[in-house]
């Protein structure tokens, strides 16, 4: 190609173009289809009678359940509060009943209804539905904890490209501080919009903020180690990490017994849905299950040190060499002003995107 402009700016459009096709893979394959895959459900009695009617049930759904009994309804619960199921049966000639756990998930609840409506329509009674997790009246459908997440993950992604691009003079250390810095404004931001301004979290808020701030801090480490590397790269990488794979994973909209098996295997480990679930068992569920969320974000935090560990070994050769050159090599025109306008459409593409 003649044209080194025109070629410059075809380098350029790569980077849209791939999260185009990722984001589109990604989103579309998690939230386009949503459907049962062996969804924990109960049902309530202990006798042969009950054990017929829920090898029925499971029989009937095929692989969309995965049918349990209990001995009675206050088990049954505990195993709700616990997310160790998305619903409960209890059979009645007169009124029989869905036990749910709307904050847990919304769509979970809505879909096991659909599964239990027509089956108390079979024994000829209409179907109570009873709620014994009810979200807050701010959020009704408790999908806000899904929107926060991804205003702090906004502002951790983007924050890489200013520091790693607009910092690359500093030494990697100094880079992370102030990653470690920005990660507690971003929290302290996703406080403030969680309490205060919409009120998704009556409680607790200190407690949000350190998971915030362990979630954002994480990404923000990975991507400044990763720039090390991948330099405008980075953009695209952490695009596909925390945006692609991480909203979809996160159980924020559709849990994975409402996914594929792709997208439900990443919620056990990656760092949104950590975030998400261990903000719903602070909030809904008496922390029930919150440390194992926390140590999933702390392991993140870990991976993100190791990174930048890394980055500061394979920099500290080339960053002894760049001190030792003449302060003319700063001049219009020398690699060190080329790599500065290299920096400035970095912080200018990723920023944009």
């Amino acid at each position: 190609m003649k044209s080194p402009a025109l070629r410059h700016v075809l380098t350029h459009l790569i980077t849209p173009l791939l999260m185009c096709i990722g984001m589109g893979l990604a989103y579309m394959g998690a939230f386009v289809t949503p459907e049962p895959h062996h969804m924990p459900v109960a049902v309530v009695g202990a006798g042969p009678e009950a054990k017929v009617f829920a090898q029925t049930v499971k029989d009937t759904a095929g692989d969309k359940l995965d049918v349990r009994t209990v001995a009675n309804r206050a088990a049954a619960v505990e195993l709700l509060k616990d997310r160790h199921v998305t619903g409960a049966y209890v059979p009645s000639a007169h009124e029989p009943e869905l036990i749910v756990a709307t904050a847990a998930s919304d769509m979970g609840a809505t879909a096991v209804e659909k599964v239990f409506t027509p089956v108390a329509a079979h024994q000829g009674a209409p179907l109570k539905v009873t709620d014994i997790a009810e979200p807050v009246s701010d959020d009704p459908t408790g999908q806000g904890l899904f929107f926060l997440l991804i205003a702090i993950s906004i502002g951790s992604y983007a924050s890489v490209a200013a520091i790693g691009a607009a910092g690359a003079a500093l030494a990697v250390r100094v880079r992370a501080l102030i990653a470690v810095g920005v990660a507690a404004v971003v929290g302290g931001i996703g406080a403030l919009l969680a309490g205060p301004i919409f009120h998704l979290a009556h409680h607790d808020l200190g407690t949000l903020w350190v998971m915030a701030w362990l979630y954002s801090a994480g990404i923000l480490l990975i991507g400044v180690g990763l720039h090390t590397f991948l330099k405008r790269w980075t953009t695209l990488a952490m695009m596909v990490l925390f945006v692609m794979l991480n909203f979809t994973s996160s159980g924020g909209l559709f849990r994975p017994e409402l996914q594929n098996g792709f997208f439900g295997t990443l919620h056990a480990f990656w760092n949104g849905a950590g975030f998400v679930e261990g903000i719903r068992s602070l909030l809904y569920f008496g922390d029930d299950g919150i440390a194992r969320n926390v140590w999933t974000l702390v392991a993140w935090l870990v991976v993100g040190i190791a990174v930048t560990g890394i980055a500061a070994l394979w920099e500290r050769p080339a960053r002894r060499t760049h001190e030792e050159v003449p302060a003319a090599m700063d001049a219009p025109d020398t690699p060190a002003a080329e790599a500065e306008r290299a920096a400035e459409e970095e912080t200018e593409e990723s920023v944009a995107v």
